[in-house]
């Protein structure tokens, strides 16, 4: 039986800090331009990692993961911008399944198909995926968020009750800051809840490597001409305390 390790990886380095926090005899390995925090949380042997941005980025810190560090599962945080129109600002989504928006092979494949994969989506394992929406449930209803961030940063961001959408993702090397980069994405694919840069490279390299994961994205803006929230004090101050809030959560129901 393989010896359980958890990676985790964060889309920006702030969004790590409080989960190294929870690390019991930390670690660090430089390697590759990143830093890995290696020791225990909950018990559970773990590493944390700042991904860096980006597909490419994500995918090789992932690979390092996997080979170097011989993880068994993956948790993924970080933040995305608002697709579907019933996401607000503070609200979770959970991938259920990934896509990269900009993979278009044509005409030798479909739209959207990764090549050699005969697959458009890659889908997170339903026993991880049960396990994290009970985690960002809890969170929410026992409103720890309030109490770590406190009433005035939450109402600083306009967050009143975040909430938790579990569905689909879309990743690409893009950043969107415009109506028409939204609306022609949602015209294409009108189930994506959310967008961000990382995500389905990541649950990519985890399926050929058969190792299950989760993607757990905080709404930071809704990725249009209306995009220009303070982005480094929403990760400061919001992101940063989701991430370590259910991380926390999730390795108590381990």
């Amino acid at each position: 039986m393989k010896k359980r390790t958890i990676g985790i990886m964060g889309a920006m380095p702030e969004e790590i800090e409080g989960v190294v926090a929870l690390l019991t005899n930390p670690e660090v390995t430089k390697m590759g331009k990143r830093s890995y925090f290696t020791g225990q949380i909950n018990g559970i042997d773990t590493v944390v990692v700042f991904s860096r941005w980006g597909k490419v980025a994500a995918a090789t810190t992932v690979t390092t993961l996997i080979h170097e560090f011989k993880i068994t599962e993956l948790l993924f945080t970080g933040v995305a911008g608002a697709i579907s129109p019933e996401l607000k600002i503070g609200d979770i989504v959970l991938g259920k399944r990934l896509i990269q928006h900009d993979m278009d092979a044509r005409p030798l494949m479909k739209q959207y198909e990764i090549p050699l994969l005969s697959k458009t989506y890659i889908e997170s394992d339903a026993a991880h995926l049960e396990i994290a929406t009970k985690s960002i449930n809890t969170v929410l209803e026992n409103r720890s968020l309030h109490s770590v961030i406190g009433t005035e940063g939450l109402k600083e961001f306009h967050i009143v009750q975040p909430k938790l959408m579990v569905g689909e993702i879309a990743s690409g090397d893009q950043f969107f800051s415009s109506n028409e980069q939204k609306n022609n994405l949602n015209s294409q694919l009108p189930d994506v809840l959310c967008v961000e840069m990382e995500g389905a490279a990541v649950a990519q390299v985890c399926y050929e490597y058969d190792i299950p994961f989760s993607i757990i994205r905080t709404i930071s803006d809704v990725a249009d001409d209306n995009s220009h929230i303070d982005f480094p004090a929403f990760i400061q101050k919001i992101s940063s305390k989701y991430a370590a809030e259910i991380i926390k959560d999730i390795f108590e129901q381990m």
